[in-house]
């Protein structure tokens, strides 16, 4: 299973371990023996992933609010919440642009 340190090529076991503990994102394919309901499974996780993103958005956009409000004298938190939301968000649009390219190649397939 790939976890998001894999996306930044970081090698530190310590956090890929923390990584693993505390990730909210799941693999959405599961286990490769398990074939029922693959489908059902991939799109709930999706969403759920999805939702994930968009609380890493606003838990971002609270920071800076936040911040910018004076309430946090912390840009350490500030810059984690962001590059978190970044981080996730450039994941999402990747899997997007993925799925609307297979979507793309099987509508121009003939049958």
């Amino acid at each position: 299973m790939a976890d998001i340190s894999t996306l930044t090529k970081v090698s530190s076991d310590a956090i890929k371990a923390a990584e693993k503990r505390t990730s909210r994102v799941s693999n959405p394919v599961g286990k490769a023996e398990d074939d029922r309901n693959t489908f059902s499974r991939i799109l709930a996780t999706t969403i759920d992933n999805i939702n994930t993103t968009n609380a890493y958005l606003s838990d971002a956009e609270n920071a800076e609010i936040e911040w910018a409000l004076g309430q946090s004298k912390n840009t350490h938190d500030l810059t984690i919440a962001m590059s978190k939301a970044s981080t996730a968000l450039q994941y999402t649009v990747a899997v997007r642009d993925r799925v609307l390219t297979a979507y793309n190649q099987l509508m121009q397939m003939q049958f």
